[in-house]
């Protein structure tokens, strides 16, 4: 039996998308029918002229045949009756409608104008005039209409391509502005001068820059705002809940006593969270970098989390990182396993790259499409719900530290999360 493979669909490269290529075609297309159109009635008129000129004259020397025929005199060079290469077609009209007529006919490969007449007795009287030097005058403006029209259309498509090259400049300078602000730098803004003016409102590319510009402006405005509000109110929260804390203190030993404290406890992580998100947003922390082995910061970081891990080294280096925000990253991926994952959590390091695994249901679609968002924390399965802060703030923390967290479902089964470490300097040295 055999296998039918679908066909591969063959796909245009990626520069025929581009704006400078399509307005390439479309200009060379516009000139190539413009000089086609041109160029046809051009040769279309002056060979129809020629040929009513040639008939003309062909004409007037066959009257003047016929006069020296009806005389009985010599008919001069190029007369004949009954010649043998005159065209059939010709000799067939002559004789059949007893009336004159030309043709234009190729007499041994040099082109000839025939004009014929009615003789006595049957016979055809006929006069050849060469038609080379018109035939030529006519391949001469043909060549002259063509170059002139590859050089038209050449200059056209030069001129057109670097007029186009400007727009197509800017344009590519906002999509690269609004790739900055997709990812976080809202600072970034196309600052095109000709915003100012107000002659350039009728510029579209202007119009998209100052759209994106105005657009970014509002976003970062609303975004430190919300960071702002954040921060206040977690910063409010703080007092508040230490003063919770310490009443607990005073109540009796107990079950509620525990309950109570639990909770305030929670409360005050989540506060702590908060300020620590609405300072990842506001991008004001900064990295104390310093010389460790990844391996033992892993371990520390497992084991802080007072959960099972299955940890394993596969290659140990050393790496110039952070300590304290690693560990932070590191300890929110186990503990985010423990909670919404099955055990064994598994945590490996191999060279720079260290991966939590969990055996659960694996990440929702909702956090492999947009990544993970805060509050907003749900498993595969419709199971328990969370803040969704502890992978946010991971994520953060990974992007101070310039290193890459991935998150993905296993084949098999359960959620994986890959911390790429940027690669140091020759002051990493790997371990064997």
């Amino acid at each position: 039996m055999r296998t039918a493979f679908p066909r591969a669909r063959l796909r245009p490269p990626a520069w025929s998308g581009t704006l400078h290529w399509k307005f390439a075609v479309f200009i060379a297309a516009i000139c190539c029918l413009l000089a086609v159109s041109l160029g046809v009635l051009v040769h279309v008129q002056v060979s129809a002229d020629n040929e009513s000129r040639a008939r003309s004259a062909a004409l007037a020397s066959l009257d003047g045949v016929v006069s020296a025929y009806t005389a009985g005199e010599p008919l001069g060079p190029g007369a004949a009756v009954n010649p043998p290469d005159l065209p059939a077609g010709l000799r067939e009209m002559v004789l059949t409608r007893q009336e004159r007529g030309t043709q234009l006919a190729d007499d041994h490969g040099h082109p000839t104008m025939w004009a014929a007449t009615p003789a006595s007795a049957g016979k055809v009287l006929a006069v050849r005039r060469d038609y080379t030097g018109r035939a030529a005058a006519l391949r001469t403006l043909d060549r002259a209409i063509v170059i002139s029209s590859v050089a038209a259309t050449s200059i056209t498509l030069v001129a057109g391509l670097i007029a186009v090259s400007r727009l197509t400049r800017r344009l590519r300078r906002t999509a690269q502005v609004a790739r900055r602000i997709s990812t976080g730098d809202l600072d970034a803004r196309v600052n095109d001068p000709r915003i100012l003016h107000a002659d350039r409102t009728g510029d579209e590319a202007v119009a998209v820059a100052a759209a994106l510009d105005a657009m970014a402006a509002a976003v970062q405005e609303r975004l430190h705002s919300e960071q702002r509000f954040t921060a206040d109110v977690a910063h409010e929260l703080r007092t508040p809940i230490a003063g919770l804390l310490m009443a607990s203190e005073l109540l009796e030993p107990g079950r509620p006593t525990d309950m109570v404290r639990e909770r305030i406890q929670k409360l005050r992580q989540l506060t702590e969270d908060l300020l620590e998100i609405s300072r990842l947003d506001a991008r004001v922390e900064r990295v104390e970098l310093g010389t460790h082995r990844l391996g033992e910061l892993a371990e520390r970081a497992a084991r802080a989390t007072g959960q099972a891990v299955d940890i394993r080294i596969v290659r140990d280096t050393r790496a110039r990182t952070d300590q304290r925000r690693l560990e932070r990253v590191l300890g929110n991926l186990v503990a985010n396993a423990h909670k919404h994952g099955r055990q064994p959590v598994a945590l490996s390091v191999d060279g720079l790259v260290v991966t939590v695994r969990d055996h659960g249901d694996g990440y929702p679609d909702h956090l492999l499409d947009h990544g993970p968002q805060r509050f907003r924390s749900q498993s595969k399965n419709g199971g328990r719900a969370g803040h969704g802060l502890g992978l946010t703030i991971a994520l953060g923390q990974a992007r101070v530290l310039g290193a890459a967290l991935e998150f993905s479902n296993a084949p098999d089964g359960g959620a994986v999360a890959t911390l790429r470490l940027p690669a140091a300097s020759p002051a990493e040295e790997e371990l064997s």
